[in-house]
Formats: structure tokens, sequence, C-alpha cells
């Protein structure tokens, strides 16, 4: 074993860069045994540096992160800290300054992804990055490596734990949005201001790189359709049981049928109770991988937290780690494919559409006539009414994004048609 140790710099020290830490200290003898020299910790850069940090030396602690990744003597950069800037920057100078880099960033990898990883590649250098999209479920390596020979077609999950317990709140006890959702801040699921989850933020950064590795194709952050699921009720779980379903919010990366485009959404979404996504609990995660060679796959686990994302950083600093005492780099960028990203509109799946309507002869046929002139062919229909008031549950066969739009535009132009309650998609059928 080589005695000199490989130096990692960390960049952020709150719930994971700590974690990060410390497993890098109570584990350091199994760690170099795994890779074949020491690790040692030779920085911390943080905001606050007068707060106390078990277990750091007071004086591995800088706010002066520029200065610590342009060291030179840095093998390592470990970067938790989030956001574009200044991480964007910070990730930059380490590769130009001999280090590679492990990161967690889901939003700077999404948006700027293609420029880091030529960054890396023309300093010679590693860009990791497995905690970036669900925390301690392996899921970058086996889409990068374990399938590298494989062609995925469909990548379809549940990739945030705070949307996944806040609507498993609402399908069991039936609560509605807020309830849950104070619910899931009081155990500290959710954040003070939680847009980026609720909002489909956070899914949509982790979309965006998982349809990049599964594809060979450069998907940007604003290549993804995104809906969040604040409009999601207590009536729409209740419609989904009558149709043996449940409602998750799902990151959903597929190719075309003929192969020449691929799309990237994450929408709130019907999906039977059969399906293994239906069951995932909690604020645990899963994601669903459909390839041709080896068909079905499914990865869960905990998706977020400070141990299981420092978990796959960790995971990530021992192969980079193991790269560099071989004088070699990891995989790359793979984007040769440049397949295009179709807009939301040449998506096809199944529609169930809530109306209000008024409960009088003749409605239904109007209706139905709307959306037979979409060319969207209506699978059930379920109408209760009272009091001249009626709602009109419409589910579709498999349409396009485009038509079922144009269809609801007209229906809303109908005197008959008080309001579109409710429009959701049905998935994994």
């Amino acid at each position: 074993m080589r005695t000199r140790p490989l130096k990692v710099a960390l960049l952020g020290c709150g719930v994971v860069g700590s974690e990060v830490a410390r497993i890098m200290t109570t584990h350091a003898d199994d760690l170099a045994a795994r890779i074949g020299a020491p690790v040692e910790l030779a920085g911390v850069a943080v905001r606050r540096p007068s707060r106390v940090r078990e277990g750091i030396p007071a004086e591995l602690v800088t706010t002066d992160a520029t200065a610590l990744v342009k060291r030179g003597d840095i093998d390592v950069v470990v970067e938790v800290i989030g956001g574009i800037e200044p991480a964007r920057s910070l990730i930059t100078a380490a590769f130009e300054h001999g280090a590679s880099v492990v990161s967690a960033n889901k939003a700077l990898l999404a948006q700027d992804g293609a420029a880091l990883h030529a960054a890396a590649e023309e300093n010679n250098k590693d860009l990791y990055y497995e905690a970036a999209v669900a925390g301690a479920i392996p899921l970058i390596r086996p889409l990068r490596e374990s399938l590298a020979g494989d062609k995925v077609n469909r990548v379809l999950g549940i990739v945030n734990g705070t949307t996944n317990f806040i609507l498993d709140k609402m399908d069991s006890t039936g609560a509605g949005y807020q309830e849950a959702l104070d619910e899931a801040t009081a155990l500290g699921y959710a954040e003070a201001d939680p847009t980026a989850d609720v909002e489909g933020f956070d899914a949509a950064a982790k979309a965006a790189i998982l349809a990049g590795i599964a594809f060979h194709t450069r998907v940007r952050l604003d290549d993804v359709y995104r809906e969040g699921m604040t409009e999601v009720t207590a009536a729409d779980f209740r419609s989904a049981k009558e149709m043996g379903c449940t409602i998750k919010l799902l990151a959903i990366c597929e190719r075309s049928k003929d192969g020449a485009s691929v799309t990237a959404r994450v929408h709130p979404a019907m999906i039977p109770l059969t399906h293994p996504l239906a069951s995932v609990r909690g604020a645990y995660n899963a994601v669903f991988v459909e390839s041709d060679a080896a068909g079905q796959l499914m990865f869960y686990g905990p998706g977020a937290g400070g141990s299981p994302t420092a978990s796959a950083v960790l995971g990530d600093l021992v192969a980079v780690c193991r790269n560099r005492l071989n004088g070699a780099t990891g995989p790359g960028e793979s984007a040769y494919a440049a397949l295009p990203v179709s807009p939301m509109g040449e998506v096809v799946t199944r529609y169930h559409i809530s109306l209000d309507v008024a409960d009088k002869p003749g409605v239904l046929a109007q209706v139905a006539t709307v959306f037979a002139e979409h060319g969207v062919s209506i699978d059930t229909v379920r109408q209760q009414g009272k009091d001249g008031e009626a709602s009109l549950v419409v589910v579709t066969h498999r349409a396009s994004d485009a038509s079922l739009t144009g269809t609801v535009e007209a229906l809303r132009k109908l005197d008959t048609v008080r309001g579109v309650a409710s429009i959701m998609r049905v998935e994994g059928e």
C-alpha cells in the first residue's frame, strides 16, 4: 500500500458534508485498504467558521474555498455546497489545478453538465456524481457502466422523498395536500420553503441527468417538462382508488418507439397498484429501468438524508481515488447519440379528466363529440349528478399530449362545462 495519503478537500460541511467527514475519519482504515492508500481530509471550506464541527480540527476549516481548491496538492475535491455559483467556478478551478471532483450537485449538473465534463476531460480528471440523483441508491453507475452494453428504453421513477411522503400520506389517510405538507415539514422531510420539491424542480434536474446517461444524449434542465403536485387533491386520490391506482410524482425519461428521439418529464400521475412503484412508501425513492437485454430492473432505497447521500459520495470517492492511484480516469460523458429531445406535445399516454358539468340531457354527448373531434378515444366515463350539477370523469385511451390539450381547451368553451377540475396522466400500464 502506498503510504503517502491522497488529499481530499471538502466544500460544504452541512448535513451531508459533516457525515462525509465523519465516515472518512471513523472508516479510515477500511477506506485505505479498499483504495490502496490512505485518504486524508486536507481542508474543509465553510461559510460560518465559528460553528463547532465535531471531529474536524479547527485548523482544517477555511472560508476561502477558492484557495483550497487551487492549492495544487489536493487529489480530490468533494463538492456538497449545492447551487450554481460558486460551485461551478470551484469545480472548474479544481480541475485546472490538478484535482478530480466528486459532487452531489444535481442543479449544476443538470444545467452545465456538458461544460463540466468537458473541463474534466480537458484536464484528464474524473467527475463523479452518484449522490446527485437518488442518495444512497446505486443508479448512475449501473446506467453508466453495468448497462453500457445494453440499450435503455425507459427510466421511470420516484426521485424525491419529500413529495413521495406527502402523496403517500394523502393516499393512506385521506389528508389534503396542505395537511400532508405540514406533517412533512414538522418531521423534517420538507424544507421551510418546499418549492423545489413540490413544484418538481428537484426531480426535473434529476430527470435531466438520468436521461442524458441512459440515452447517451445531452439533456439539459430546460429540456425537461415539469409540473408540480400542489394541485393534487383528496378527490384525485378517491378517483385513483376507484381505478385501482395511486398517485405518484414521477420522473419519466423514454425513447420514442422509432428510437429517433427522447423525452424527459416530471409530473403527478396515476399508476396501477400492481406496478412496483405503487408500493414505494414514505420518503423512499425508487427507479424502474427498462432495457432491451436486461429487461426490467428496479432500484429502491432512501433517496436523501445525510448518511444515505454520504454513502454515495464515499463510494465515488473510493472509485476516484483508485483511478488516481492507477493514473487513469473513469467513464466521462457519453453523448454520442445526440438524439433530439421531443416536446411534451408529442408524448403519448392515457389521461384522467374530471369535469364539472351541468346535470342535464345531452351533456355527455357534447363532451364525447369534443373528444372525437380531437382524435382522443374515450375508454371509460363515470357521471354523478345532484341538484343541477354533475361530475363527469373521463379516462382516455392513449393519445398525444397535444391532442389532449386541444381537447381540454375546447371543453372549456362548452356552455355545459362549468370547469375542468382535474387533469392527470395515467402511467405504468
